[in-house]
């Protein structure tokens, strides 16, 4: 499987759900690679980190890469059981080239009026990457929502993006928890870290991802 996490809009943790997605196929035993085509390569720093700090951990792969990346996932696509490619929070020719080679992109949203107002340019490069992938299966996903049960914004937010054209919206929900900063933090993955709320996040995300 070849999935990207990607979107034109920035900060709505696309390297935590990219990282915490390699970390989960690992633990699964799976050869995964993690693919950074973002300039500021968070995903890849993460593991840097998990190798110097963790190297009896489940090995996740990691390379970098920018411009033509069509070209270097079909490369490596020959060597790796699944790539999870980690991209930029803008419209760059990398990302652009990553979405012609993947077989799934998620867009994670934040339950906000700013993320949800992007949502019409990432459906614009969608069809027209379509053109030449027409296999893409595109989904939305409300990341960084509120923990408190009093706020409704995710909701709301689920509602707004349940009719949007070319872009199924995801069955899961991925909290804004201090234990997915702290995972980062350590380069390693929430289903690493001991009695927390995230892991079965991640699980069903991965689940409904490789399995659905």
């Amino acid at each position: 499987m070849i999935v990207m996490i990607g979107g034109v809009k920035g900060g709505t943790g696309k390297s935590t759900l990219a990282t915490n997605l390699a970390a989960y196929l690992a633990n699964q035993g799976a050869d995964v690679l993690l693919l950074d085509v973002d300039p500021q390569a968070s995903a890849y720093k993460w593991t840097m980190r998990r190798q110097q700090r963790h190297s009896h951990a489940p090995t996740v792969n990691t390379a970098q890469a920018s411009g033509r990346v069509f070209d270097v996932v079909r490369d490596v696509a020959k060597r790796y059981e699944h790539i999870v490619i980690d991209s930029g929070g803008h419209a760059s020719d990398s990302m652009k080239s990553a979405m012609l080679s993947a077989q799934k992109l998620y867009v994670p949203l934040r339950p906000s009026q700013a993320d949800l107002e992007t949502v019409g340019e990432i459906v614009g490069m969608i069809a027209d990457v379509r053109a030449l992938n027409p296999t893409l299966e595109a989904f939305s996903l409300i990341s960084l929502a509120s923990t408190n049960p009093v706020v409704l914004e995710a909701q709301e937010a689920r509602a707004s993006l349940q009719e949007v054209p070319g872009l199924v919206l995801s069955d899961q929900i991925i909290r804004d928890r201090k234990v997915y900063r702290d995972a980062f933090f350590e380069g390693v993955g929430v289903v690493e870290m001991t009695h927390n709320k995230a892991t079965p996040e991640v699980q069903l995300l991965a689940q409904e991802i490789f399995n659905g």
